[in-house]
């Protein structure tokens, strides 16, 4: 499993550069400095802020008097991210980081891989409202060509497939107990007994449709939210570009995206998407690939302190634990 994840991101790595070799180095690098020290901080922040609502929409799945605190959720969602983009993971070992670090802030096992299930369920299903926004926009604002054609009914393709999965992954939710567990148990490995009661949450959260419902709201906000970032930093860096045109690049580049899961950061996939979709709304390649730069960029500015804080906190649990077993020994025999 590691070497053929080392074997798509090697390949990936190789695509990026070399995409970003046949637009030119220093056009792609020169659109992405135009955006400035101080255009970057808000860049990131607007990013930041995001979380917010992701957090939001993992807590309101939470049952009743359950729900740990808003700032748990936010600091173990940008785990999840920043494990995503900053280390050599699929989005699913993302995923698996995000409830170790809720479990290791005293969110309950079960709840904690039950919650986390639903809520990237919520998260599909908004982004598929999203992307079928983006392709309506694609397609009414986009000179009808071959080219746009063949991109509209590969979406439409994409999006039927993604609705099909999305029936598929609920319906075992809800009536698939154990590979619910079998895919708790890969997303908290040495988990054990503690997800013990994992089929009773599920049920519990998908209960109230209520709160589901909300958590998707929630999450397409939050897509949209990251459309309105991201049109900022066309913006920043001198790019004429309308929010609905961003929308529409950025819903499509997410989609495209989540259909490469298994590839290690999307590496050479979100270069390729930018380079496919934006020069249709009258952006240059050059410019779409330093958004790209700059994404990967801000990734790394918020992923990497965000990474070394939670390693300091889990070592700091392994030191106790270690600690706690020799005391227990020495105990022993006396």
């Amino acid at each position: 499993m590691k070497l053929r994840f080392a074997i798509l991101g090697a390949v990936g790595v190789a695509l990026a550069l070399y995409l970003v070799r046949y637009v030119g180095w220093h056009a792609v690098l020169a659109a992405a400095a135009a955006i400035g020290w101080s255009g970057f901080f808000v860049f990131c922040l607007s990013a930041l802020a995001l979380f917010i609502l992701l957090g939001a929409a993992w807590q309101v799945l939470f049952p009743a008097g359950t729900a740990p605190s808003l700032a748990l959720l936010v600091r173990a969602r940008l785990v999840r991210d920043a494990g995503a983009e900053v280390l050599p993971l699929s989005q699913l070992g993302g995923i698996a980081l995000g409830v170790r670090a809720a479990v290791l802030q005293g969110v309950a096992a079960p709840l904690a891989a039950a919650s986390m299930i639903v809520d990237v369920t919520t998260e599909m299903l908004a982004q598929i409202a999203y992307a079928a926004g983006g392709m309506v926009i694609l397609a009414a604002r986009v000179p009808h060509s071959s080219h746009v054609a063949s991109i509209i009914s590969g979406c439409a393709i994409g999006l039927g497939l993604s609705i099909l999965a999305a029936v598929l992954f609920i319906a075992l939710q809800r009536h698939g107990g154990r590979v619910s567990a079998r895919l708790a148990r890969s997303l908290m490995r040495g988990g054990g007994q503690k997800l013990t009661g994992l089929t009773a949450a599920l049920e519990t959260i998908h209960r109230s449709a209520a709160r589901v419902a909300l958590s998707t709201l929630l999450h397409l906000a939050a897509w949209i939210g990251n459309a309105v970032a991201v049109w900022l930093g066309f913006r920043l860096i001198g790019a004429r570009l309308d929010l609905l045109a961003a929308i529409a690049i950025e819903s499509l580049v997410y989609a495209i995206r989540s259909a490469a899961v298994f590839i290690p950061n999307a590496l050479g996939v979100q270069e390729g998407a930018y380079m496919l979709l934006a020069p249709l709304f009258g952006v240059g390649t050059e410019t779409a690939l330093a958004i790209s730069v700059l994404k990967r960029a801000r990734d790394v500015v918020i992923g990497v302190p965000v990474l070394l804080i939670w390693q300091a906190a889990e070592g700091r649990r392994a030191l106790g634990s270690g600690a706690a077993h020799p005391q227990a020994g020495d105990g022993h025999a006396q």
